[in-house]
């Protein structure tokens, strides 16, 4: 079963001409591929805010992440940093992909080449409550490796 869709305006900016929009690859695809609308050479440990040449409103209620595409990090040490990154709902600038490459080699980004991927997500509030403790659990304030090797 899968969830309702959700419309989301887009805004192409001048410099987004002529590039398509964000797009499943695939009827079972989780992520909406998106383009760079621009020409960047990633040094071997640069990183850039890649322009996409759009900005969005999300509805409210709603995010959505950016993620990186395998491929890229597989082939070419190429990622996003501070992933999954998050586009709030109130944001209306253009949305831009922070890559990174981590590889040993220069990378090239060429506009209209795919560089992540838009993953649509509810967002759920909380509230905090300060408390005098906190309940026990057979794991307690183990972290970082605790639980396995």
């Amino acid at each position: 079963m899968s969830s309702p869709e959700i419309s989301i305006n887009l805004k192409r900016l001048d410099h987004g001409t002529g590039l398509p929009l964000p797009a499943y690859a695939t009827a079972h695809a989780a992520g909406l591929d998106v383009v760079s609308a621009e020409d960047v050479t990633l040094a071997p440990g640069a990183r850039h805010a890649v322009a996409t040449g759009f900005a969005i409103a999300i509805p409210e209620g709603y995010e959505v992440q950016v993620r990186p595409r395998s491929g890229l990090a597989l082939k070419h040490g190429v990622t996003c940093l501070n992933t999954p990154g998050t586009i709030d709902a109130d944001y209306r600038g253009e949305v831009k992909v922070i890559l990174a490459n981590l590889g040993v080699e220069p990378f090239e980004v060429k506009r209209g080449e795919r560089i992540a991927q838009l993953v649509p997500a509810a967002v759920q509030r909380a509230s905090f409550a300060e408390v005098a403790d906190l309940d026990e659990t057979a794991r307690g304030t183990g972290g970082f490796g605790s639980t396995g090797r």
